[in-house]
């Protein structure tokens, strides 16, 4: 292998990966003899040695299910995370964009720091500047968590009913209307009756473009 791994190491990295990635927490030798259809624990023990020596886990044999998953350097792997790039959203005038109805036209990884362990989320390019000074630009991505509600002042993603359109804005809720609040002093605000906007997501990470 050009990696220096055999098969049966890189079944166990593999292994390691996805199960982390499943359960958040480590294997035990166990499982990864089970996991793996490996004879014995004692040849994942020597499978585990070789693995660590090459510097892409670290374990702590004092703690049972102790195996960190490494880059090959000695440093901790960050987890990643998959998020659907769905399209533009407009952070000015809506355009139409329902992230339901549309696929995805890339994926992105984003760090688990970057998501805050937040699950399912998908991500829209900004088209517009009606947000710049909460610092969110033109070409900008932005990660958004599916929700429904939004306390007030959040940044959300609202679909405008009878537009058929998204845009990006901070959310008031005021009484039977619903104040779509640009960040840019030179915007007025969109002000919709409550009934006519849907919140589709609410902001979870800006991604900047430069």
């Amino acid at each position: 292998m050009s990696d220096g791994l055999s098969e049966k190491q890189r079944d166990i990295l593999r292994f390691l990966e996805q199960f982390i990635a499943e359960h958040d927490y480590p294997p035990s030798i166990r499982d990864i003899q089970q996991g793996c259809g490996i004879s014995s624990t004692s040849v994942v023990d020597y499978n585990l040695k070789r693995l660590e020596e090459k510097g892409l886990i670290r374990r702590d044999r004092e703690v049972s299910r102790a195996i960190e998953l490494l880059n090959g350097q000695g440093e901790r792997r960050r987890r990643t995370v998959q998020v659907p790039l769905l399209g533009p959203i407009a952070a000015g005038i809506p355009i139409p964009t329902h992230p339901d109805s549309v696929a995805p036209l890339d994926i992105i990884e984003l760090t688990d720091e970057q998501v805050r362990g937040k699950a399912n989320l998908y991500a829209l390019r900004v088209q517009g500047t009606s947000m710049i000074d909460a610092l969110i630009n033109d070409g900008d991505i932005v990660v958004l968590e599916p929700r429904q509600t939004a306390d007030p002042g959040e940044v959300v993603a609202a679909w405008i009913v009878d537009r058929g359109e998204t845009t990006l804005k901070k959310y008031y809720p005021e009484g039977r209307k619903v104040r779509l609040q640009p960040m840019n002093a030179t915007m007025a605000p969109i002000m919709e009756d409550a009934s006519n906007v849907q919140v589709q997501g609410r902001l979870v990470a800006t991604i900047r473009s430069f």
